[in-house]
């Protein structure tokens, strides 16, 4: 079962400014220049090829490659809007997914978490020079961290050494027996401080989830309030992004959602929709939905939440010395990462969470954007999905589905 809607497109308009209240909140509002206007204009349409509906609507339809319960897909291509859905949101009651529905976005956290710092970089709170262990005093960091610059941490160039201590989550089995476990922060930040540095700051790159655990808890230093609470104030009320949320040490999804699942090595089919989050604090734990990171996506990329200085970062990768620890090219920036399919580069940032996956992608002029999501059984399942969606988008492709994954 699969559902539709294509429409033109009309500008997003950006709600105004609202003033908050309270130490967590203290100047975040002053977010694009200053104190000036936020930009907010959408950009030129250029004359093009409309998104093709029947393409889109069969790159989502396939739920057997990869094997899923549920897929939507928000599409905005050259002045023309277009959605579709695919499956239902829950199998128990085979309720159809809608666009409002609440999602696991997985680390589609970083973005936001990368926008919060970047803001506070732009009104002088933080320094992205500054030594982690000045940055963080108090966590225990090892001597050898304060080579780490707070900037390392937010394009995955910091070094840090691999996790000791997390359990083992390599069957469908023990993902969910873990499910309810707790994780405090300082406990997170103990499993990297047992070895040296992987490699000198800033001179490779490799993605870590633990960089942003370090920056969510840097953010809550600096505003003095939870992190999550922090980028309600500066991004979600803003930009009313009432069903996006950081969801703390709550397991449900409340309200509409769609229900994520695992296969079992049995072959069963077990509902993963609740659980706890506090391991992924700051890099993985946002809950959103399809529509309010469309919003998002607009807001961030037309300059709406971020001065042109700081937005530049999010927009430049690190230099071509720097490689990924395979000897590709680094592919992250503070926030981001970016894919060149067929000539077009995209920039966004995937997400994965058990029983969910998330793709908002777009070209930096926002001509060819898109939100993907959708609920993959296996633990490890293909890039099949976004790989037909992108083809959809850009074809005629040669696409390397590994750019827009993790």
């Amino acid at each position: 079962m699969s559902r539709t809607t294509h429409m033109t497109r009309t500008t997003m308009a950006l709600p105004s400014r609202r003033a908050f209240t309270g130490a967590c909140v203290a100047g975040a509002l002053t977010l694009a220049t200053g104190g000036a206007t936020a930009r907010a204009s959408t950009p030129r349409v250029p004359t093009a090829r409309a998104a093709d509906p029947t393409a889109l609507r069969a790159a989502i339809s396939d739920l057997a490659h990869p094997e899923a319960t549920a897929a939507q897909l928000l599409v905005d291509r050259q002045g023309s809007r277009w959605y579709g859905t695919a499956g239902p949101a829950d199998v128990a009651d085979g309720r159809p997914v809608r666009v409002d529905d609440r999602f696991r976005a997985g680390s589609v956290t970083k973005a936001f978490v990368a926008t919060a710092v970047l803001q506070l970089w732009s009104q002088g709170r933080v320094d992205l020079d500054a030594p982690l262990t000045h940055a963080l005093p108090g966590l225990g960091l090892p001597a050898g961290f304060r080579r780490i610059r707070v900037a390392h941490l937010l394009n995955h160039t910091s070094g840090l050494p691999d996790h000791q201590g997390l359990p083992d989550l390599g069957t469908p089995e023990a993902v969910l027996r873990h499910r309810f476990d707790h994780w405090t922060p300082q406990r997170l930040v103990d499993t990297v401080t047992h070895a040296p540095l992987k490699f000198r700051p800033g001179t490779k790159q490799e993605y870590r989830g633990i960089n942003y655990t370090l920056l969510a808890l840097l953010i809550e230093r600096t505003t003095g309030c939870g992190y999550g609470e922090a980028i309600a104030a500066r991004v979600l009320r803003p930009l009313g992004l009432t069903r996006t949320l950081i969801p703390g040490d709550d397991p449900r999804l409340h309200g509409p959602h769609i229900h994520g699942y695992l296969r079992m090595t049995d072959g069963t089919l077990r509902d993963a929709t609740v659980y706890e989050q506090s391991a992924s604090l700051g890099e993985g734990e946002l809950v959103a939905t399809a529509e309010d990171l469309f919003r998002f996506q607009h807001a961030l990329f037309s300059g709406a939440l971020l001065p042109p200085r700081a937005l530049e970062k999010m927009f430049t990768l690190p230099p071509p010395t720097v490689r990924m620890l395979d000897g590709s090219p680094a592919r992250y920036s503070m926030g981001l990462q970016a894919a060149t399919v067929n000539g077009t580069t995209f920039w966004g940032k995937s997400g994965e969470a058990y029983g969910y996956r998330t793709r908002m992608f777009a070209t930096r002029d926002l001509t060819t954007r898109f939100v993907l999501s959708y609920t993959p059984t296996p633990l490890n399942a293909p890039e099949d999905m976004i790989t037909r969606v992108v083809t959809a988008l850009t074809s005629p492709i040669q696409a390397d589905p590994h750019r827009l994954g993790r």
